[in-house]
Protein backbone atom coordinates (compact mmCIF):
# COMPACT_ATOMS: atom_id res chain seq x y z
CA UNK A 1 0.00 0.00 0.00
CA UNK A 2 2.64 2.55 0.74
CA UNK A 3 6.26 2.89 0.98
CA UNK A 4 6.64 2.68 4.68
CA UNK A 5 10.06 0.95 4.43
CA UNK A 6 12.00 3.37 2.84
CA UNK A 7 10.36 6.24 4.43
CA UNK A 8 11.67 4.59 8.14
CA UNK A 9 14.74 3.87 6.77
CA UNK A 10 15.68 7.55 6.05
CA UNK A 11 14.97 8.45 9.37
CA UNK A 12 16.69 5.52 10.76
CA UNK A 13 19.80 6.04 8.64
CA UNK A 14 19.93 9.39 8.68
CA UNK A 15 20.53 9.42 12.73
CA UNK A 16 17.28 11.39 13.38
CA UNK A 17 15.26 8.34 15.21
CA UNK A 18 17.27 5.32 16.53
CA UNK A 19 14.07 3.01 15.42
CA UNK A 20 10.52 3.40 14.43
CA UNK A 21 6.98 1.13 13.82
CA UNK A 22 4.66 2.37 11.39
CA UNK A 23 1.13 0.86 10.49
CA UNK A 24 -0.99 1.88 7.90
CA UNK A 25 -4.31 0.84 7.58
CA UNK A 26 -7.32 1.05 4.86
CA UNK A 27 -10.22 -0.82 5.40
CA UNK A 28 -9.11 -4.39 6.24
CA UNK A 29 -5.76 -3.75 4.43
CA UNK A 30 -3.03 -3.86 7.25
CA UNK A 31 1.02 -2.62 6.54
CA UNK A 32 3.31 -3.02 9.61
CA UNK A 33 6.81 -2.08 9.41
CA UNK A 34 9.90 -1.76 12.08
CA UNK A 35 12.90 -0.46 11.67
CA UNK A 36 15.76 0.45 13.51
CA UNK A 37 16.70 -0.27 17.57
CA UNK A 38 14.19 -0.37 20.57
CA UNK A 39 17.48 0.04 22.72
CA UNK A 40 20.99 1.44 21.02
CA UNK A 41 23.35 0.05 23.06
CA UNK A 42 22.15 -3.61 23.58
CA UNK A 43 21.72 -3.73 19.79
CA UNK A 44 17.66 -4.55 20.51
CA UNK A 45 15.94 -4.22 17.25
CA UNK A 46 12.34 -1.91 16.83
CA UNK A 47 9.67 -4.95 16.81
CA UNK A 48 5.95 -4.79 15.79
CA UNK A 49 4.83 -5.57 19.59
CA UNK A 50 7.52 -2.83 20.74
CA UNK A 51 6.05 -0.79 23.53
CA UNK A 52 6.58 3.25 23.71
CA UNK A 53 5.24 5.54 25.49
CA UNK A 54 2.63 7.29 23.74
CA UNK A 55 2.89 10.97 25.40
CA UNK A 56 -0.03 13.33 23.82
CA UNK A 57 -2.02 9.80 22.48
CA UNK A 58 -2.93 9.54 25.82
CA UNK A 59 -5.43 12.80 25.94
CA UNK A 60 -7.78 11.16 23.07
CA UNK A 61 -8.11 8.09 25.02
CA UNK A 62 -8.73 9.48 28.24
CA UNK A 63 -11.71 11.75 26.74
CA UNK A 64 -13.18 8.61 25.35
CA UNK A 65 -13.34 7.55 28.96
CA UNK A 66 -15.26 10.77 29.90
CA UNK A 67 -17.63 10.37 27.54
CA UNK A 68 -18.04 6.63 29.01
CA UNK A 69 -18.46 8.25 32.56
CA UNK A 70 -20.72 10.54 31.01
CA UNK A 71 -23.18 8.40 29.72
CA UNK A 72 -25.84 8.51 32.93
CA UNK A 73 -23.52 10.16 35.22
CA UNK A 74 -22.70 13.91 33.70
CA UNK A 75 -23.97 16.24 31.26
CA UNK A 76 -21.88 17.59 28.56
CA UNK A 77 -23.15 21.15 29.47
CA UNK A 78 -23.15 20.23 33.86
CA UNK A 79 -20.89 22.14 36.13
CA UNK A 80 -17.68 19.64 37.31
CA UNK A 81 -18.13 21.84 40.68
CA UNK A 82 -20.20 18.67 42.13
CA UNK A 83 -17.02 16.49 41.29
CA UNK A 84 -14.20 18.78 41.11
CA UNK A 85 -15.06 21.21 43.65
CA UNK A 86 -11.97 23.07 43.87
CA UNK A 87 -12.77 24.40 40.46
CA UNK A 88 -16.31 25.82 41.74
CA UNK A 89 -15.28 29.73 42.30
CA UNK A 90 -12.51 30.08 40.20
CA UNK A 91 -10.34 33.49 40.05
CA UNK A 92 -9.09 34.92 36.11
CA UNK A 93 -6.36 36.99 35.30
CA UNK A 94 -7.61 39.91 34.31
CA UNK A 95 -6.17 40.54 30.54
CA UNK A 96 -3.43 37.27 29.07
CA UNK A 97 -0.49 39.61 30.09
CA UNK A 98 -1.55 40.27 33.65
CA UNK A 99 0.28 39.64 37.10
CA UNK A 100 -1.16 36.53 38.67
CA UNK A 101 -2.54 38.77 41.78
CA UNK A 102 -4.93 41.05 39.41
CA UNK A 103 -7.73 38.73 38.81
CA UNK A 104 -11.21 38.74 38.91
CA UNK A 105 -14.01 36.18 39.24
CA UNK A 106 -15.11 33.47 36.24
CA UNK A 107 -18.34 34.94 34.65
CA UNK A 108 -19.88 31.14 34.79
CA UNK A 109 -18.61 27.51 36.14
CA UNK A 110 -16.38 24.99 34.49
CA UNK A 111 -18.19 22.55 32.30
CA UNK A 112 -17.83 18.97 31.43
CA UNK A 113 -17.58 20.64 28.10
CA UNK A 114 -14.99 23.19 28.82
CA UNK A 115 -12.59 19.76 30.19
CA UNK A 116 -13.25 17.85 27.08
CA UNK A 117 -12.94 20.91 24.49
CA UNK A 118 -9.61 22.12 26.29
CA UNK A 119 -11.58 25.13 27.50
CA UNK A 120 -11.11 25.11 30.93
CA UNK A 121 -8.97 28.00 31.28
CA UNK A 122 -6.23 26.21 32.65
CA UNK A 123 -3.16 25.15 29.90
CA UNK A 124 -0.59 26.46 27.70
CA UNK A 125 -0.97 28.94 25.04
CA UNK A 126 1.58 29.45 22.47
CA UNK A 127 2.97 32.02 24.71
CA UNK A 128 5.10 30.72 27.37
CA UNK A 129 6.28 34.07 28.74
CA UNK A 130 3.14 35.33 30.72
CA UNK A 131 3.12 35.26 34.36
CA UNK A 132 0.34 33.54 34.72
CA UNK A 133 1.88 30.38 32.58
CA UNK A 134 5.26 30.64 34.29
CA UNK A 135 3.01 29.96 37.40
CA UNK A 136 1.12 26.69 36.11
CA UNK A 137 4.51 25.75 35.17
CA UNK A 138 5.34 24.98 38.53
CA UNK A 139 2.87 22.55 39.16
CA UNK A 140 2.46 20.95 35.23
CA UNK A 141 6.01 20.32 34.98
CA UNK A 142 7.51 18.60 31.64
CA UNK A 143 5.19 16.08 31.07
CA UNK A 144 7.65 13.19 30.78
CA UNK A 145 8.75 13.48 34.12
CA UNK A 146 5.60 11.37 35.17
CA UNK A 147 7.02 11.00 38.57
CA UNK A 148 7.24 14.27 39.59
CA UNK A 149 3.40 15.17 40.36
CA UNK A 150 1.79 14.92 43.64
CA UNK A 151 -1.40 12.64 44.02
CA UNK A 152 -4.40 14.01 42.29
CA UNK A 153 -6.17 15.81 45.37
CA UNK A 154 -2.62 17.64 46.51
CA UNK A 155 -1.86 18.28 42.99
CA UNK A 156 -5.53 19.83 42.52
CA UNK A 157 -5.13 21.64 45.32
CA UNK A 158 -2.01 23.16 44.09
CA UNK A 159 -3.34 24.10 40.60
CA UNK A 160 -6.38 26.00 42.19
CA UNK A 161 -3.91 28.67 43.80
CA UNK A 162 -2.95 29.56 40.35
CA UNK A 163 -5.83 31.80 38.08
CA UNK A 164 -7.04 30.72 35.59
CA UNK A 165 -5.53 32.47 32.18
CA UNK A 166 -9.05 32.74 30.21
CA UNK A 167 -12.66 33.09 31.18
CA UNK A 168 -13.95 29.13 30.95
CA UNK A 169 -15.19 28.57 27.22
CA UNK A 170 -13.15 31.50 25.92
CA UNK A 171 -9.99 29.87 24.45
CA UNK A 172 -8.14 26.72 23.87
CA UNK A 173 -5.49 25.83 25.79
CA UNK A 174 -3.32 22.26 25.77
CA UNK A 175 -2.29 19.46 28.09
CA UNK A 176 -4.00 20.88 31.55
CA UNK A 177 -7.62 19.77 30.24
CA UNK A 178 -6.69 16.62 29.94
CA UNK A 179 -5.26 16.11 33.29
CA UNK A 180 -8.24 17.42 34.95
CA UNK A 181 -10.38 15.54 32.75
CA UNK A 182 -8.33 12.12 34.52
CA UNK A 183 -9.27 13.17 38.26
CA UNK A 184 -13.00 13.77 36.79
CA UNK A 185 -12.78 10.13 35.45
CA UNK A 186 -11.64 9.01 39.59
CA UNK A 187 -13.98 11.28 41.34
CA UNK A 188 -17.35 10.11 39.75
CA UNK A 189 -16.68 6.48 39.00
CA UNK A 190 -14.85 6.04 42.06
CA UNK A 191 -12.09 3.73 40.31
CA UNK A 192 -8.60 5.04 39.80
CA UNK A 193 -7.44 6.48 36.41
CA UNK A 194 -6.21 3.23 35.72
CA UNK A 195 -8.32 0.90 37.28
CA UNK A 196 -11.17 2.92 35.02
CA UNK A 197 -9.17 2.64 31.92
CA UNK A 198 -8.57 -0.99 31.84
CA UNK A 199 -12.14 -1.82 32.93
CA UNK A 200 -13.76 -0.15 30.13
CA UNK A 201 -11.09 0.75 27.31
CA UNK A 202 -7.91 -1.01 26.97
CA UNK A 203 -9.69 -4.42 28.46
CA UNK A 204 -12.50 -4.42 26.26
CA UNK A 205 -10.60 -3.37 22.96
CA UNK A 206 -7.92 -6.10 23.77
CA UNK A 207 -5.47 -2.95 23.99
CA UNK A 208 -3.13 -5.39 26.28
CA UNK A 209 -0.34 -2.77 26.36
CA UNK A 210 -1.65 -0.12 27.22
CA UNK A 211 -0.84 1.44 31.02
CA UNK A 212 0.83 3.72 33.15
CA UNK A 213 3.08 1.43 33.85
CA UNK A 214 5.30 -1.59 31.85
CA UNK A 215 5.46 -4.75 34.34
CA UNK A 216 8.80 -6.67 34.83
CA UNK A 217 7.73 -9.10 32.43
CA UNK A 218 7.53 -6.84 29.63
CA UNK A 219 10.09 -4.58 30.16
CA UNK A 220 11.72 -6.09 27.53
CA UNK A 221 9.57 -4.61 25.22
CA UNK A 222 9.93 -1.25 26.17
CA UNK A 223 11.45 1.17 24.18
CA UNK A 224 14.53 3.35 25.89
CA UNK A 225 13.56 6.75 25.35
CA UNK A 226 16.53 9.41 23.55
CA UNK A 227 16.45 12.77 22.85
CA UNK A 228 19.41 15.10 21.20
CA UNK A 229 22.00 16.66 23.16
CA UNK A 230 23.95 19.48 22.74
CA UNK A 231 26.05 18.43 20.20
CA UNK A 232 23.26 17.11 17.62
CA UNK A 233 23.49 13.51 18.58
CA UNK A 234 21.09 11.38 20.53
CA UNK A 235 21.34 10.70 24.08
CA UNK A 236 19.50 7.99 26.45
CA UNK A 237 17.01 9.83 28.83
CA UNK A 238 15.09 7.19 30.16
CA UNK A 239 15.79 3.30 29.75
CA UNK A 240 13.14 0.98 29.88
CA UNK A 241 13.69 0.06 33.94
CA UNK A 242 13.48 3.89 34.56
CA UNK A 243 10.12 6.04 35.26
CA UNK A 244 7.49 3.83 33.75
CA UNK A 245 8.63 0.67 35.70
CA UNK A 246 6.20 2.07 38.37
CA UNK A 247 3.09 3.57 38.69
CA UNK A 248 3.33 7.01 39.45
CA UNK A 249 1.46 9.03 41.93
CA UNK A 250 -0.61 10.97 39.13
CA UNK A 251 -1.03 9.04 36.48
CA UNK A 252 -1.50 11.95 33.98
CA UNK A 253 -4.47 11.72 31.20
CA UNK A 254 -2.57 14.37 29.32
CA UNK A 255 0.62 12.44 28.68
CA UNK A 256 1.20 9.31 31.07
CA UNK A 257 0.15 6.20 28.89
CA UNK A 258 2.19 3.67 26.91
CA UNK A 259 1.25 1.05 24.56
CA UNK A 260 1.82 -0.15 20.95
CA UNK A 261 0.87 0.10 17.03
CA UNK A 262 -1.68 -2.55 18.01
CA UNK A 263 -3.16 -1.07 20.48
CA UNK A 264 -3.56 2.22 19.12
CA UNK A 265 -4.86 0.29 15.96
CA UNK A 266 -7.53 -1.28 17.72
CA UNK A 267 -8.44 2.02 19.35
CA UNK A 268 -8.47 4.13 15.91
CA UNK A 269 -10.97 1.33 15.03
CA UNK A 270 -13.19 1.84 17.92
CA UNK A 271 -13.33 5.75 16.62
CA UNK A 272 -14.17 4.12 13.26
CA UNK A 273 -17.06 2.93 15.13
CA UNK A 274 -18.40 5.74 15.71
CA UNK A 275 -17.38 5.62 19.79
CA UNK A 276 -19.03 2.15 19.96
CA UNK A 277 -16.34 0.25 22.21
CA UNK A 278 -18.63 -2.68 22.40
CA UNK A 279 -19.03 -3.10 18.33
CA UNK A 280 -15.34 -3.04 18.33
CA UNK A 281 -14.87 -5.33 20.98
CA UNK A 282 -17.03 -7.98 18.98
CA UNK A 283 -15.04 -7.28 16.14
CA UNK A 284 -11.41 -8.52 18.38
CA UNK A 285 -14.20 -11.25 20.01
CA UNK A 286 -14.60 -10.01 23.20
CA UNK A 287 -17.58 -9.83 24.95
CA UNK A 288 -17.87 -6.45 26.99
CA UNK A 289 -18.81 -6.80 30.22
CA UNK A 290 -21.13 -3.69 31.56
CA UNK A 291 -22.35 -3.13 35.14
CA UNK A 292 -23.06 0.41 34.95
Amino acid sequence: MTNLHDTLRRHVDNGSAPGAVALVARGDQVEVLAAGFADVAAATPMTRDSIFRIASITKPVVAAAVMLVEDGRLALDEPVDKWLPELASPMVVRTPASPVHDVVPAERSITVLDLLTSRVGYGFPSDFSLPQVAKLSTVQPDGREIQLPPAPDEWMAALVRIPLLYQPGQAWLYNTSSDLQGVLIARVSGLSLPEFLAEWVTEPLDMVDTAFTVPADKLDRFTSYYRQGADGAIELADPPDGLWSSMPAFPSGAGGLVGTVDDWYRFARMLLAEGDVRSEERRVGKECRSRW
